[in-house]
């Protein structure tokens, strides 16, 4: 397999340079992946703008490491320009993962996501004794 890895505090970008994520390709990117997450990066940012392609056993993987990013609180980010591979990677309609157009949108979607993490997206901090005795009204 054929890429770069430039790693940062908050993911790693691989910028892949095949062109179909097929046959080999997906085992080897797995091993990359898990490596990665050893080192305990969650948040992988993969630049897949030349592949046009993709077998049963890449679609396994992506959905495989999509899920292990986001066991970890992580997120994987597809990036690519190309509208029917982005259209096709979209069809697969794997839970969570993200497909953009360009590297910095990339970077954007994994800082929020850390964010959100951070704050506990969805968490305000009150339980149900905040609430005690208080009612309802029916004026604005």
């Amino acid at each position: 397999m054929i890429h770069t890895i430039e790693r940062k505090e908050q993911y790693a970008y691989i910028d892949m340079q095949e062109p179909a994520f097929t046959g080999e390709i997906p085992a080897e990117f797995e091993k990359t992946a898990r490596s990665l997450f050893r080192e305990g990066t969650h948040n992988l940012i993969v630049n897949v703008n030349l592949t046009k392609k993709l077998d049963a056993g890449g679609i396994a993987m992506l959905k495989k490491i999509n899920w292990l990013c986001g066991n970890d609180l992580g997120l994987l980010v597809l990036v690519t320009r190309d509208d029917d591979f982005m259209d096709e990677l979209e069809d697969l309609k794997i839970p969570g993962l993200t497909v953009l157009p360009s590297k910095e949108e990339a970077i954007d979607a994994v800082f929020m996501h850390s964010l959100e993490n951070e704050f506990g997206a969805g968490d305000d901090d009150y339980d149900d004794d905040d609430y005690n005795n208080v009612s309802e009204s029916s004026e604005p």
